[in-house]
């Protein structure tokens, strides 16, 4: 087998990543956002307001990635959105159409209508529930796993690893009526044991926020996005993107019936 064909659809290896911005949550932050993961909904507003000025249009990463393999990508970015917060529904979703974007959110169906418990400090902040995660797939935005319960993957034995990724896509499933395509590993914490272990889950490709030289189809790298970036600071961000020259690596075949 080659390189490409181990590799998702329009992430082959020896390229470089497609440009794919990360968010969380988007909501007030006067009551204290010490993990900076929160962006008002009127910064969100500039930003996807900066895509459009420069002909860009956000997507979500399954059609970012079925672009690309077309190459039919070059106006494309990918729009992520983590952990799959009550607010993706009530306020990003309602700007993402309104300038005619389309995101993935990230969502953890062993925590359906909670909050983010994992987040020793800060707020508590709602999550979808699954009536949510239905009316955002409505919407058209495309739902992702973020595993069950937000665990460092790298750190569970193969057992408890196997159950996040299997488990939430099945729930997922469930509640969509659709295999979720994607997966997004929790704190972008990612090694080849567990960047493997998604494929083997049965997801087309998997996110990460930083890599380095695990960088695959399914540890791709993202771009933090945050309240402080404004105009010159995406301006920066895009530069060092297209100016970065790390490549995807693919991972090993996975043998027919899924053992290695």
């Amino acid at each position: 087998m080659t390189a490409d064909l181990l590799a998702p659809a329009g992430v082959h290896a020896g390229r470089r990543a497609p440009w794919t911005l990360m968010y969380h949550s988007v909501g007030d932050r006067r009551a204290g956002d010490p993990y900076l993961v929160t962006v008002t909904p009127e910064r969100l507003a500039g930003q996807l307001r900066w895509l459009r000025r420069r002909g860009l249009t956000g997507v979500g990463m399954r059609q970012l990635l079925a672009a690309r393999a077309r190459g039919r990508a070059g106006r494309l970015v990918g729009l992520t959105f983590d952990d799959g917060y009550a607010d993706f529904l009530t306020d990003a979703v309602p700007l993402l159409r309104a300038h005619g974007h389309t995101a993935t959110v990230f969502v953890l169906p062993g925590r359906l209508g909670g909050t983010n418990a994992w987040d020793p400090d800060g707020p508590r902040k709602p999550l979808l529930t699954a009536d949510g995660i239905r009316a955002a797939h409505t919407a058209g935005m495309e739902i992702g796993s973020h595993g069950l319960l937000h665990r460092d993957l790298t750190a569970l034995d193969d057992a408890d690893l196997d159950l996040e990724l299997t488990e939430s896509r099945s729930l997922l499933t469930d509640i969509t009526g659709t295999a979720p395509a994607g997966f997004c590993h929790p704190y972008g914490a990612v090694d080849p044991r567990t960047a493997l272990a998604t494929r083997r889950a049965g997801y087309d490709y998997a996110c990460a926020v930083d890599p380095g030289p695990v960088a695959c189809g399914h540890a791709l790298p993202r771009t933090y996005v945050g309240q402080a970036d404004n105009s010159p600071r995406l301006h920066a961000k895009r530069l060092l993107h297209r100016l970065r020259r790390a490549e995807l690596a693919t991972l090993p075949a996975v043998p027919q019936g899924g053992d290695a």
